[in-house]
Order: structure tokens, then sequence, then C-alpha cells
């Protein structure tokens, strides 16, 4: 099967399309044929060797935890799902032809594939920060860099929870945030006092790891009420970094429900296959992301 894969940690370079063996499931585990795979800034930062801590890393190694496909294996004690089904899921070396996955779901109905691998990840993320950050309904969330995965499906779920958000993003998604129910304004300069016309801030998350956790800090004037995904400096300022998962398999349930409810959309902004995963991780790395990035296989 064809499989991206890297054999050093470094840049976007690293990365190459191989012929690999299949893997297999095992106990409690599903294999299945990829249909696509999300591209997450984890994936770039794994590949740079950033967060070997939270995601130990042999080399060689694949690339990719996000995926969507049909079930072509069942590992042994797996129940409720059967050969042939449609899932999205979380598993490893998802950017591959074939792709074992540790957590999943079955695909909501009138889902594409593109669009339910851009799920797992990102869901799971929204709902373990929003819990973490204690936001409660009819408070208000700040949310730094709120246009991308995780910001999208913030902003939705902290809606249908009763949570106003005021989320920053670049002029041209001022109203994709307001399409999602946002108050919203751009970032750069005097973003700190567009933000305070907006409302008083009770909680912030900093999605996009760009240099703003003072200026959270401040705006809610307790480290403790800010949680943040991309900034590793965090804890020195009192500020929770968030990087382990939770209960992934729980996030795909709530996810699907939200889906089938159409009370949660992600947009694909943009899809490559498997020979653009350098491109792909270079497109990640700019950041600008509306919506989710996916491989196509």
């Amino acid at each position: 099967m064809k499989k991206v894969s890297f054999a050093e940690f470094g840049g976007p370079d690293v990365l190459h399309l191989i012929d690999a063996e299949e893997p297999h499931a095992g106990p409690g585990q599903i294999r299945i044929a990829v249909r696509a795979a999300g591209v997450n800034p984890v994936d770039w930062r794994i590949r740079e060797g950033q967060v070997l801590g939270a995601h130990p890393t042999r080399l060689p190694s694949g690339v990719g935890l996000d995926a969507s496909g049909v079930v072509d294996e069942v590992g042994e004690g797996v129940e409720g799902v059967e050969v042939g089904a449609p899932v999205f899921g979380e598993g490893a070396s998802t950017y591959a032809e074939f792709a074992v996955l540790s957590a999943w779901a079955r695909m909501p109905e009138g889902l594409s594939f593109e669009e339910a691998a851009g799920y797992p990840s990102v869901v799971e993320t929204a709902l373990r920060v929003i819990g973490q950050v204690g936001v409660r309904p009819g408070q208000t969330l700040l949310v730094s860099g709120a246009a991308g995965g995780v910001g999208s499906a913030v902003l939705q779920i902290a809606r249908e929870r009763g949570i106003t958000v005021i989320g920053t993003a670049g002029a041209a998604n001022q109203d994709y945030l307001r399409g999602l129910g946002a108050l919203a304004t751009t970032y750069g300069d005097g973003w700190v006092e567009r933000v305070r016309r907006l409302g008083p801030v009770d909680a912030a998350l900093d999605l996009a790891g760009s240099g703003v956790l003072r200026e959270l800090v401040e705006l809610t004037g307790d480290p403790r009420k800010v949680v943040t995904i991309a900034d590793l400096d965090g804890p020195e300022l009192g500020v929770r970094f968030s990087g382990v998962a939770g209960s992934v398999t729980e996030a795909l349930t709530e996810a699907a429900d939200l889906i089938s409810r159409g009370k949660l959309h992600i947009p694909v902004q943009k899809s490559y296959t498997l020979a653009e995963a350098a491109a792909a991780h270079i497109d990640s790395q700019a950041g600008h992301t509306r919506g989710r990035r996916v491989m196509v296989v």
C-alpha cells in the first residue's frame, strides 16, 4: 500500500510517499480502507519532534491521526461495527491507503468521507478545552484564532451550550465567524481594545499560538481562566497547555449527534493527495485556515 512516512525529524521535505506493508487490526481495533485523512497542526509538530512527550515517535514513522473510510477488518473483542461500515475516527499513520483506528463512530447520514475526516481530533480538542477552561452557560468565552478547525467546533459547541463567544481572526474570516454565531473582531494592533468594546471576558482559549497569552490573561484577569493548545510557553505564565487527548470515542459520539441535528458543520477548505503531504503541512503551518484541510485517498 501507499503511505506517507518520515525517517528523520525536520521540515516538510522529510515527508515521502512510500510502499509499505498493510497494517492489521489488533484487539479492540478496526482497520479501514482510508478514503480521507485529516490534516492537523499536531501532525507537523510530531514531524518536527516538538511533542515527543505526548506523542512518542519511533522512526521511521507514518503520519496522521484522523481518518474516515470503510471498515475492512474488525479486531478481537470489537462489537457494534461490521466490515463495510462507513466510519470516522482516530488512530495512527492515517495518511495511507489502509489505517488502524483505536476510536471511531459511524458516519452520520449525509456526511461525505472528505468532511468526516476533518472532525475527530478537532471535536475532541474543542470539547476538552471548553471543559478545562471552565466556561459556563451565560458566560463569555474569547477564542483567539477562531476560524480554524478547532475554533469552528468551539464556536458551534459553545453556542449550543448557551455560551457567548468572541472570536478573533483575519479580516477575510469575519463574516465566517459571525455565521457561526460569534462576536467577531480582527487580530493585530488594537485587538485588545476591540475585544473590550465587545464586552467582558470570563475565559479565553488560545488556538493559534500567536503570542497573545499575556493579553488573554489581562482580559480574563486570571491565568487559570486561559487554556492554550498552541503555545508551549503557556505554563511559564500560569496558563494551562492542553495537549493530552481525553475520550475520543465519547467526543465522536457527541460530534455525530451534533452533526445529525444540524448543530455542527466544519467546512473543508482544501484537499490534497497523499503525494501532496508536504504541501499540506506547509499550508497548515502557515495558518489562516477556515475550517479543515484533508488528504483524499
